[in-house]
């Protein structure tokens, strides 16, 4: 073993952290130092597959099964299972196994860190007898379903009189939840069943809060109920906090599932380049940034890469597609909101700024964002804070900005559409992502990054793409751009019976079948036909593309994007030089 190696293995050893590491086929080979003394084994006891030896049986089974799977897809592996730990205790441990991946993406080694959370679980099982067991506020109920008695601390914490509530106990119910309450608890009493709600109760001020009721029967030996017992418990804070855990999970969960996309920055051309050289430059500092190109160009994917390489990159990244949300819901959607700022705000709601504090906020479709919110995000940029809808209380916002559209900010702003500080301020540092179509030497590249994409998760074993497929692709417009292609080859994937990916003329949308370039002429549906007008007019001007008399002129483009077509579509032009 080189030295090198020896000196990372000690330093692996060192940590406390508990580490293995497998080869490409699962076969686990090695365990760190804190995992032998942790399970108070050697090596050769434990290597390979004899892991499974030391997780509890109930779990090994499933844990082998996942293990196998991930090895299979090459997916990462993360799941809870017991391991006997070497007092003998079973403790409850998080594993996640990560693949080391060639250039081609196969799995060429694993990685493996497992957190003992057995602590954490059994405060979570003591935490839910408490709940489920422990009564708040005690009240009873005759055998028809008659509620005769409500502890005094109910009152005193709700406000209100005794003779009330015993009267008609449905008074103080939301008016929402009657319905469902009573019907619950008529169910209840008719089957002898336990019941369980969920309701809003007013105090006496008026205010609403989030109650949990529970009741169970008291039965005689013949098994006639006899009692209710049952409990009030103030669930409001657990209910608010319950919705922003709710959100924050919604948000994490998107951060997850949309990190990969940032692998589908794909390509070698000189005008993704020119991106991601900008990509980098920016990535460091704080500064805004507003993304302009057309639809499917990978808008967003740019704003993941600025995040994931910025100091925020552990902090959240929440993004928000502001041409989908209601223009009456925008505010609150971005901002939040307090109780009662409008019908139906029972509790505060936090928005997506908060939930990003710290972290990146990308608003995409910016430009579609009405007037009123136009102000208040000015309001952010310029001061770094906001109100939620219907507060007056400041809240700092330590958020990054960074802004999509596919629109013409310019012309919006001059048919009063976009304020033009908001433009400015958004613009700070723009980047502009250009169309497939302007970087078509990418094109192949893609093609073959998506069908090995799709055919792995359909199962497909595809090893080539045939040429009169990749030609088509590499000729034909692409309006749609990246997300169109990436459509396309599902598509073909899908339907492909051999390992050769095959697409034809009519997979591509009759209506986008027009080729373009540089935005102009040369529109035609076939690749063939553009090839065939091109050498035309590379004959007329006798293997010139420059200059006045060019074909580059004659076709009405820009030079480098003619030269781009001529090396896509392998023309020699020298062969119309003159003799």
């Amino acid at each position: 073993m080189k030295q090198d190696d020896i000196d990372r293995r000690l330093v692996v050893d060192a940590t406390p952290a508990l580490i293995l590491s497998a080869r490409s086929d699962g076969y686990v080979d090695y365990f760190n130092k804190r995992w032998l003394e942790y399970l108070g084994v050697t090596l050769e006891a434990i290597e390979g597959w004899r892991w499974t030896d030391f997780v509890h049986p109930d779990e090994a089974g499933e844990l082998l099964q996942r293990w196998r799977s991930s090895i299979k897809t090459g997916e990462p592996l993360e799941s809870e299972a017991r391991v006997r730990r070497a007092d003998g205790r079973w403790r409850a441990m998080l594993h996640r196994i990560y693949p080391l991946c060639d250039p081609s993406g196969n799995a060429i080694r694993w990685f493996g860190a497992s957190v003992d959370i057995e602590d954490r679980k059994q405060a979570e099982r003591e935490l839910r007898t408490i709940v489920e067991t422990i009564p708040a506020y005690v009240w009873t109920a005759r055998p028809d379903g008659t509620i005769d008695f409500i502890a005094q601390s109910w009152f005193d914490h709700m406000g209100h009189r005794r003779e009330e509530v015993l009267e008609n106990w449905t008074s103080v119910i939301h008016h929402d939840d009657v319905e469902r309450v009573v019907e619950g608890w008529r169910t209840a009493v008719a089957h002898g069943r336990p019941f369980e709600v969920e309701m809003r109760g007013a105090n006496a001020a008026g205010e609403y809060r989030w109650l949990l009721s529970r009741a169970v029967p008291l039965r005689d030996d013949s098994g006639a109920v006899i009692r209710w017992y049952g409990t009030l418990a103030d669930i409001d804070e657990l209910r608010k906090l319950k919705e922003e855990l709710h959100k924050e999970n919604i948000a994490l969960r998107d951060e997850v599932s949309q990190a990969s996309m940032f692998e589908e920055i794909v390509g070698s051309s000189a005008a993704l380049r020119r991106v991601l050289v900008l990509v980098g430059r920016v990535a460091a500092t704080d500064s805004t940034v507003l993304i302009t190109g057309e639809t499917g160009t990978g808008k967003e994917l740019i704003a993941r890469a600025i995040h994931k390489r910025s100091p925020r990159s552990s902090r959240p990244f929440i993004s928000v597609n502001c041409g989908a949300i209601a223009p009456s819901l925008i505010m609150s959607e971005l901002f939040g909101y307090e109780k009662g700022a409008f019908t139906g705000a029972v509790q505060r709601h936090l928005g997506r700024f908060e939930l990003a504090e710290g972290g990146t906020i990308f608003l995409d479709e910016v430009g579609e964002l009405p007037q009123e919110t136009q102000i208040a995000l000015l309001r952010v940029l310029q001061e770094r804070t906001f109100e939620r809808v219907g507060g007056t209380k400041l809240i700092p916002a330590d958020v990054r900005v960074i802004a999509a559209t596919n629109r013409d900010l310019d012309k919006a702003i001059g048919d009063g559409s976009f304020r033009s500080d908001l433009y400015y301020r958004l613009s700070v540092f723009p980047v502009h992502m250009p169309p497939l179509r302007d970087r078509a030497e990418d094109i192949p590249l893609l093609v073959e990054y998506l069908t090995e994409r799709y055919a792995a998760k359909v199962g497909k074993k595809i090893t080539s793409v045939s040429r009169r497929t990749m030609e088509l692709l590499t000729a034909y417009g692409w309006p749609g751009n990246v997300r169109e292609l990436q459509n396309v080859i599902q598509r073909a994937v899908i339907l492909c019976d051999g390992d050769t990916l095959v697409v034809d003329e009519t997979s591509l949308p009759a209506r986008d079948a027009r080729l373009t370039i540089g935005g102009r002429g040369l529109g035609r549906p076939k690749f063939s036909e553009e090839k065939e007008m091109i050498e035309s007019a590379l004959a007329g001007s006798k293997g010139r593309v420059a200059g006045r008399d060019g074909a580059a002129a004659k076709l009405g483009v820009p030079r480098s994007t003619l030269e781009s077509r001529i090396r896509t579509l392998r023309i020699n032009k020298n062969r119309f030089k003159s003799e």
